[in-house]
């Protein structure tokens, strides 16, 4: 059997040649979508819910994360912070 709309040929000028199939345009608006899709985060994130706050507890944590290294943990954290694989913090020393 035989589909209902085969594979356009491909060539060396590809589907446009002349005589051949044209392409057609295809657009999809999501915009209606994203901004449902937004109001669906915000209604789920509460009324309570404090960004600056949220920062603060992520700056803390990562605070603590890098905090108490010994000598050679903190050098391979100052070879990771000079490559540019983590971000510079405290004055570019882990928190004591």
């Amino acid at each position: 059997m035989t589909p209902h709309d085969p594979t356009p040929p491909t060539g060396p000028h590809g589907p446009t040649e002349p005589g051949g199939p044209a392409l057609v345009p295809f657009d999809v608006d999501l915009s209606s979508q994203e901004v449902a899709r937004r109001a669906q985060v915000m209604a789920a994130l509460g009324p309570d819910w404090d960004p600056i706050e949220v920062l603060r507890g992520e700056e803390a944590a990562y605070d603590l994360l890098y905090s108490g290294l010994d000598a050679e943990q903190q050098r391979v954290y100052d070879e990771l912070v000079a490559a540019g694989v983590l971000p510079a913090r405290g004055g570019g020393r882990a928190a004591a």
